[in-house]
């Protein structure tokens, strides 16, 4: 029986429409997860085949597991990976038992922050950066209390805003490294400079070397304790200059990085005529990306990519053309989940395509801190650009989390 493994899956987002499509393409779906909860919850995995409790740290563990299933008679056509860590892990252990698989180093550079930023030193594309050693003193930067700074601070492994400050003094800035060094007082920070000007998400896949942009959608930032992105506007009529030129920064920097087959989604700004990489994954984002881009010109990403990943022939054409935002809600204040009202009102609104909520009754809620604590999303479109962004965040206004 032909079949698919996937390490880890998130309860929505792209990497459960992964195991989804790959039902739609009749094959055997195995899920390895580490999360006692979907192990008991299991019955809200109908798409999942099979499911293990495995160790997905102990890369011993998966392989035992996947010999056993090997050993049943399953034909393990991929081994794939959609929720960081394990997209590069997957792709060791395709390689190792000889099924398809995307570039296994290129990946392995992109999800270190400090390689995939030394590779880009001396380029045009990387902001000004320097790394704070593990053994460094700071102690004395706090003789400097009000000093204003213009550095981003990053953990090198950090994924979906999570380890990543803005301090705004010398004095939040040294709270912010002892914050960090005792969470991991092994690894480096990396420091870099603050790129202003609008930011924008590029979805790519390379094929062969070949890098095409699949879909680039401007983004709504809201500054809290994190970067928090909140808003999604799907571009479907840039200038052609436009295009070109981050196509050939895009190919420039997946090139260096060495990824020659793969998704990829990069967050670049554009300041002062230049191009600059803020943050970059080798995996189609997370969220409602995939959705966003199927009802905005009719590519199910998730579902190509992974025919790419498995060796079948994906098809990256666009089919339509329709404006998009996505708009996410977040909270203000920690409380339980009480209820949660206006969800209807909001579904019957102006352009909404689609509303979801992830939280149930019961849970504990906070104001965000990563991409994890983005709590709904609505999904609209319109005649216009401008149209569909006033849909969403109308209808998404309706929606409020009760909280105790």
């Amino acid at each position: 029986m032909d079949t698919v493994v996937f390490l880890e899956t998130q309860k929505s987002g792209s990497s459960r429409e992964a195991i989804k499509a790959a039902e739609r393409l009749g094959l055997y779906t195995v899920l390895f997860t580490n999360r006692i909860s979907f192990i008991e919850k299991r019955e809200e995995f109908p798409d999942v085949h099979l499911m293990k409790y495995v160790e997905l740290t102990d890369l011993d563990s998966i392989r035992d597991e996947i010999k056993v299933l090997i050993n049943n008679g399953l034909n393990i056509n991929g081994i794939v990976g959609f929720v960081d860590p394990y997209v590069h892990t997957s792709c060791v252990l395709a390689e190792e038992f000889g099924v398809n698989h995307f570039s296994t180093s290129g990946i392995h550079q992109i999800q270190n922050k400090i390689t995939s930023r030394k590779i880009l030193e001396n380029t045009p594309y990387a902001p000004n950066f320097s790394i704070l050693d593990p053994d460094m003193n700071i102690d004395y930067l706090q003789d400097y209390p009000n000093e204003k700074l213009e550095m981003i601070v990053k953990s090198p492994s950090s994924t979906g805003s999570k380890d990543v400050f803005f301090p705004s003094s010398v004095k939040e800035f040294t709270s912010v490294i002892k914050t960090l060094r005792k969470r991991n007082s092994t690894h480096p920070i990396l420091l870099e400079e603050y790129i202003s000007g609008p930011q924008y998400l590029v979805e790519t896949v390379s094929r062969d070397g070949k890098v095409q942009i699949v879909a680039v959608f401007a983004q709504e930032i809201t500054y809290g304790e994190r970067f928090i992105i909140t808003g999604y506007n799907l571009k479907i009529n840039l200038e052609q200059d436009f295009l070109d030129h981050l196509q050939k920064a895009v190919t420039d920097i997946l090139d260096l990085h060495g990824l020659q087959n793969g998704a990829c989604h990069l967050e670049m700004r554009y300041s002062h005529n230049q191009w600059k990489l803020i943050e970059i994954n080798p995996r189609i984002s997370g969220g409602a990306m995939n959705q966003m881009i199927e009802l905005g010109l009719g590519i199910n990403l998730i579902e190509e990519t992974l025919k790419m990943a498995i060796g079948m022939e994906p098809d990256f054409t666009i089919k339509t053309k329709k404006h998009i935002f996505t708009q996410y809600v977040t909270i203000d204040k920690s409380g339980t989940l009480l209820k949660v009202s206006g969800k209807k009102r909001a579904k019957d609104s102006n352009g909404v395509l689609e509303v979801y909520i992830k939280p149930k009754r019961g849970t504990f809620l906070r104001p965000p801190t990563s991409m994890g604590h983005r709590y709904a999303y609505v999904i609209a479109t319109g005649e216009s650009e401008e149209e569909a962004r006033q849909n969403a965040k109308k209808a998404a206004s309706l929606i409020e989390f009760v909280l105790e």
